[in-house]
């Protein structure tokens, strides 16, 4: 079984799988721990606006997710493929992304996100933006990246045109959160 958090950025995500990569239930699953933040640190790229070639960093980050896809057994992802296609379609938006690297973000969506079992969609609402010297803390392009989320969620893009995987929006406190991943994975 392969689940993912996705979303936008400060929503709870690494909490919540920082909780789960402890928990005796999980010990047996792989748990990836970051996508962007290992290619800021392999690559020695740098993220968000402070880029000199974003095509160049949305590839090596959407190269990652293609990487995660080969491991095999339970995996607990931080993000996933739909994190770097959202991601990149709005920095393609804002003019800062070419549009086959888009266009590559889209097929590796199509291909990758079907293998996925669950995601786990952090309400973005019941966590405060806060700056912890690597996400961007842009309050309006925080807003345009859940936007594209629940366009995503409510309409898809043209590309894609599988049964997307099951979507599980965690709401409210740290332990309801985990109290309705519990409750999911038992479904």
């Amino acid at each position: 079984m392969k689940i993912s958090f996705t979303g936008a950025q400060s929503t709870g995500k690494t909490t919540l799988l920082q909780i789960i990569a402890n928990s005796p239930a999980f010990r047996k699953w792989s748990i990836v721990h970051e996508v962007t933040r290992k290619v800021k640190r392999t690559k020695g790229v740098k993220i968000n606006n402070d880029s000199e070639d974003l095509d160049m960093t949305q590839l090596y980050i959407l190269n990652e997710h293609l990487n995660n896809d080969n491991n095999t057994g339970n995996m607990v992802l931080d993000r996933c493929i739909l994190d770097g296609y959202i991601y990149t379609r709005y920095l393609h938006e804002t003019g800062k992304v070419s549009k086959w690297v888009l266009e590559y973000a889209e097929n590796l969506l199509s291909k990758l996100l079907p293998r996925i079992d669950i995601l786990y969609y952090p309400n973005p609402h019941d966590v405060d933006l806060h700056d912890d010297g690597v996400r961007s803390t842009d309050d309006a392009f925080r807003e345009r990246i859940i936007q594209l989320y629940n366009e995503f969620f409510e309409k898809g893009v043209p590309c894609f045109t599988k049964p997307c995987p099951r979507v599980v929006v965690l709401s409210g406190d740290v332990p309801a959160r985990l109290h309705t991943i519990t409750e999911s994975l038992k479904k």
